[in-house]
Parts: C-alpha cells; sequence; structure tokens
C-alpha cells in the first residue's frame, strides 16, 4: 500500500501493482463502495499481470463504513447512500491523485466496478489525464446521459441487475450514442468471485472487450475498424473512409 493526498489535502492509502517489465500505461481500479479489499486488490494485480501499472485508491477513507466484500446484499444496501454520505467531490479529487500518482508511465485508463463503475463514468467528464473510462454494472450511470462523452467510455451492464432496468439500459443507449454498451445475462456483480451473483462466462467476456478497450486507448495502437466499434473507433478511422450504413453501436448480447 501507499499513500496518497488529494488537492483539497485529504490523505489516503492505495493499492498498487507494478507489471514485470517496462510498462505499457496504467490503470485506476476503484472499488464496490468499498476500500482496497482483497477483490479489488486481485484485479489489479491483474492489470499488472497484463503489463499495466495498476493503482486502486481507497476512496472509502472517504467517511463510508467498509463492509465485507462481494456479499450481494451489503454492497447494494451501502452503495444507495454512498453518494449521500460522501459526495463525489471528494472522491473525484482522489481518484485524480490517484490517476496523477501512475501518469508518468503512460496514458491511464479507469476501470470500476458498481459504486465505483459510476464513479468511473463521472471521472471521464470530471477528471484530466484518463485516455478512456469502463464501468462495470454502475447504479446511477444511465441516469446521466446529458452530457456527451470527452474519453472513449465502455460500459458493461446485467440484464438481471435489478439495480439497473434493462429498459433502462435500452433508454440509455438511444440517449448516448457515442458509449459503447454491452449487456450479459448475468446479475449485478457479475464480475465479483467472492459473490453469489458471480458470472464466470460473463465475467470472461467482459474482461476481454476491458483489455481491448484499454490496449486501444492506452497503448495508443492504431485503431481497428470493427462492425459496432462505437463511434470512437470509427472517428478514428481515416477521414476519406466513410461511416459504414450498419454501424449502430455495440450488440446487446
Amino acid at each position: 500500500m501507499i499513500e496518497l493526498t488529494a488537492a483539497d489535502g485529504h490523505k489516503f492509502p492505495a493499492y498498487r501493482a507494478d507489471p514485470p517489465d517496462t510498462p505499457k500505461g496504467a490503470v485506476v481500479v476503484l472499488q464496490e463502495v468499498l476500500g482496497a479489499d482483497p477483490q479489488i486488490r486481485k484485479i489489479a494485480d491483474g492489470f499488472a499481470a497484463k503489463g499495466y501499472v495498476a493503482i486502486a485508491p481507497a476512496l472509502i477513507e472517504r467517511g463510508v463504513v467498509a463492509v465485507e466484500p462481494c456479499n450481494d446484499e451489503l454492497p447494494i444496501a451501502e452503495g444507495s447512500g454512498f453518494a449521500e454520505k460522501v459526495g463525489t467531490d471528494g472522491p473525484l479529487a482522489d481518484i485524480q491523485a490517484a490517476i496523477d500518482a501512475v501518469k508518468d508511465v503512460g496514458k491511464v485508463a479507469i476501470v470500476g466496478y458498481s459504486g465505483g463503475g459510476y464513479l468511473a463514468y463521472l471521472s471521464g467528464n470530471r477528471v484530466t489525464g484518463l485516455a478512456c473510462a469502463i464501468g462495470y454494472y454502475g447504479a446511477g450511470i444511465v441516469d446521466a446521459y446529458q452530457e456527451k462523452r470527452k474519453i472513449p467510455t465502455l460500459i458493461h451492464f446485467g440484464d438481471n441487475d435489478p439495480r439497473t432496468l434493462p429498459e433502462d439500459v435500452i433508454q440509455f443507449r438511444a440517449k448516448r450514442p457515442d458509449v459503447s454498451v454491452y449487456t450479459y445475462p448475468a446479475g449485478h456483480g457479475f464480475d465479483c468471485e467472492e459473490g453469489n451473483s458471480y458470472d464466470k462466462l460473463a465475467a470472461s467476456k467482459a474482461l476481454d472487450r476491458t483489455l481491448f478497450w484499454i490496449s486501444q486507448y492506452v497503448e495508443g495502437q492504431a485503431p481497428i475498424a470493427l462492425k459496432n466499434a462505437g463511434a470512437y473507433a470509427q472517428a478514428k478511422t481515416e477521414k476519406k473512409k466513410k461511416k459504414t450504413s450498419d454501424d449502430q453501436g455495440p450488440p446487446m448480447d
């Protein structure tokens, strides 16, 4: 663990994992309204194994009482009052400090889960120094559709998530075509191995898409023109190439 200091003077711990070789870039990992618990540290270690410096700031230090990780009921109960107890200004300041702590290694992505997924989505338009944002099943994302995204944004939802209904996801897609959204036949917390809602197949698919997204925008590879790749990938293709008529955004699968 290391200690970081936000712009407002708040000091908080963060878990940092470094790759064995020269970093390709960095990933900020945001927790499920918990601290830098074992599940989040494991995720950070996974990104480090892929070649990225990973840092997981303990946003919970802003004042929310810790609960056991990946308990399906507790994160939902705690998450419902997270914004009321802590607000978003403080956590966003902490996220900025985490970005600043690793930006020297290259471009930076942000990945968040549940409450952290919502904060990752907000971060895309509220903090500086990010190359892309990825959010997993963040309650509240579908209600934050007003602003055009400033950076490439990828979101994963579960079809059986009681906190984000499928019809709300459909409406979000229509209102924010600049966001790449994928859905899975799974519930809230489908990526959390310690939880009752863990879905190995959904988690594997989401991780593959997340890693591809990070490699494209953090490593700076030339964009690949995939069908349904989203507005950002299309925007980076050569200007002389016209946008295909069947680019309707990511499929609902």
